[in-house]
């Protein structure tokens, strides 16, 4: 049993020591366990977090993706065993012919990526020859990655790919006429009551949107403005506020999204990454014990640091959010902690 009083203390002394500045919720059965806001939405002005800011998440939206593409299925548009050169009129020429949604979906896709994590750290490196007010859509992204080999065989093994789901944005752009950005906003915010969710211009943040913030060793810190694409797209980039994300969990969980049944495949583990991690559709799977213990999302660009996740055995949600590039972790991990 959590002891809230417990709980709330430590959070509250990490959040301390850290220096942790965005928003913390946690709900045990829908009641509220803890509750934070903390540092500046906009450092110049001294304007302060609060519960209800809107704050990037990076890759944490990649599961609105996986949401998307899995109403398509449902709609029978394609199905998961469908194979990309047969959903999507863009020619990939050095690509395996036998890529499939499911494997695009999983990580699993071998193809190769415009950020690949296994060899690259700085996301910001991106975008020094490259300029970011000029990424306002997916297909923008394409010159970076579309004629590029393949990085290994369909299938055969986990690969964190940021590609695969610029990718799978532009099947869902193609199956439904409108840009990707508007079919989530109106086929998943919308259908979440997620009202303050969106996929905001880095140059025309709406109000109580925090700026993210990259710091350095030296004390001083600029915005992120010139470090990530100006709008966000389907491998990452959305606003949320952690309400919202309770909210959009409520609703995943609730069936209101997808059918009971595509829910079920969504939570299923599909890929192993390593340890306990595993990886079902556009979602983090943590086992203990070969049963599920967390559900999850994580997000990290930089400026933005981001977790969220489900315990369905112990009924708990929990929401960390930050306009910095570290924070997260420990207050997660303070939560699990007392779960275990």
């Amino acid at each position: 049993m959590l002891d809230k009083a417990i709980l709330t203390e430590k959070v509250r002394e990490l959040m301390e020591e850290k220096d942790f500045s965005g928003v913390v919720l946690c709900k045990h059965n829908g009641q509220t366990l803890i509750q934070f806001a903390r540092g500046y939405a906009n450092r110049s002005d001294e304007r302060l977090n609060e519960v209800n800011t809107r704050f990037g998440i990076a890759s944490g939206c990649k599961l609105f993706t996986a949401v998307s593409i899995l109403q398509l299925v449902e709609q029978e548009k394609f199905s998961l065993k469908s194979r990309l050169k047969d959903v999507l009129n863009i020619p990939f020429s050095a690509w395996d012919p036998e890529i499939t949604i499911h494997q695009l979906l999983t990580h699993t896709s071998g193809v190769p990526d415009y950020f690949d994590e296994e060899v690259m750290d700085d996301f910001s490196e991106l975008w020094k020859d490259r300029p970011v007010y000029r990424m306002r859509q997916l297909h923008d992204f394409l010159p970076m990655f579309q004629h590029l080999p393949m990085k290994s065989a369909p299938g055969e093994r986990f690969h964190y790919n940021n590609a695969a789901f610029i990718v799978l944005g532009l099947v869902v752009e193609q199956h439904t006429g409108i840009t990707f950005t508007k079919y989530v906003e109106e086929h998943i915010f919308k259908r979440c009551g997620m009202v303050d969710s969106g996929y905001f211009l880095t140059d025309q943040l709406p109000c109580n949107t925090a700026i993210g913030y990259i710091d350095a060793e030296d004390g001083t810190w600029t915005s992120n403005i010139f470090s990530i694409p100006v709008q966000g797209g389907s491998d990452g980039g959305a606003y949320v506020t952690a309400p919202d994300m309770i909210r959009f969990w409520d609703a995943l969980l609730g069936h209101k999204l997808l059918g009971e049944e595509m829910t079920r495949d969504l939570l299923t583990p599909h890929a192993h990454d390593e340890d306990a991690e595993y990886y079902g559709l556009g979602i983090w799977l943590e086992l203990q014990e070969e049963e599920i213990f967390k559900c999850h999302v994580m997000g990290f660009d930089p400026g933005v640091s981001f977790m969220s996740g489900v315990y369905p055995k112990h009924g708990v949600q929990l929401v960390v959010i930050s306009n910095q590039e570290s924070g997260p972790y420990p207050v997660t991990l303070a939560v699990e902690e007392a779960l275990r």
